[in-house]
């Protein structure tokens, strides 16, 4: 894979996955974090080139891909999969996190999105792919915050697709279940499910990046699982949810386990 790709929030969790994977499929990878530090321990053990960046900001986004496109040459691909999930009563959730979550989750990946088809529409060629998630489609007691987020994800990525098509360039969301990231911290796992690791949605990234299409749940299979159940009435659909704990997965959860990455991702720029 002789392809130049960067990925944002990739100090750790899934993107750091998918860099470590893409990078030994042969590409060239550049990664960017808000978390300094992070990120540049996180190149040096990966022998890739790193730099921080807030995706919120306009200025620090247009010098990540200015600073990728120095050190690796044109973009061909943009992971946009920095992220953060609030969780908890929407009632109790703060203006504040409100913000940051939008501001993160749906304004991060906007402004990638625009900035990075900037540079790949005049060369007619490209990729840029939105890690959403299969809570963009599955809406969920205590995780209003993340659903309404990570839907904006999911609509946005599908019409900026149709706009684009025809002129070589695709756009692509990628939808994980519940991945062992710090993003799941002190919540338990769905009745009878096993949650992803996220080497399996770096996978469905490279495969997206190898044969391009405008989705790919992981894993495949709950995406079927995704489209019988929208046929299903909302009384059923209940009833399902209760049969596998997701009415209160994200309201009975662990505040103390969750204690270091709350305050992580209210941490100021």
């Amino acid at each position: 894979m002789s392809k130049v790709i960067a990925i944002t929030g990739a100090a750790r969790g899934i993107g750091l996955a998918t860099a470590r994977a893409l990078k030994a499929r042969g590409a060239a990878v550049v990664i960017g974090d808000i978390d300094e530090a992070a990120v540049k321990e996180a190149g040096e053990s990966l022998g890739v080139a790193a730099f921080p960046l807030d995706v919120t900001a306009r200025e620090s986004f247009e010098a990540f891909l200015a600073n990728a496109e120095d050190a690796a040459g044109p973009l061909d691909v943009l992971v946009n999969n920095a992220g953060i999930m609030p969780i908890g009563p929407v009632t109790d959730e703060s203006d504040a996190d409100a913000r940051r979550c939008l501001d993160i989750n749906v304004h991060g990946v906007m402004l990638g999105t625009k900035l990075a088809l900037g540079r790949m529409l005049p060369r007619g060629r490209g990729h840029v792919i939105n890690v959403a998630s299969v809570a963009g489609v599955l809406p969920t007691p205590g995780l209003a915050l993340y659903n309404a987020s990570k839907s904006a994800v999911v609509a946005f990525t599908e019409a900026a697709r149709l706009e684009v098509q025809g002129k070589g360039v695709h756009v692509s969301a990628v939808l994980p279940t519940f991945t062992n990231t710090d993003l799941i911290a002190g919540t338990r796992s769905p009745k009878g499910m096993r949650n992803c690791e996220p080497e399996e949605i770096a996978a469905a990234v490279a495969d997206l990046i190898a044969r391009p299409r405008p989705q790919a749940v992981v894993p495949k299979a709950l995406g079927r699982q995704i489209r019988f159940g929208a046929l299903l009435p909302d009384r059923l659909r209940q009833a399902v949810s209760r049969r596998y704990g997701l009415d209160t997965l994200f309201l009975d959860y662990d505040p103390e386990a969750r204690k270091a990455y709350d305050a992580r991702i209210r941490s100021a720029p």
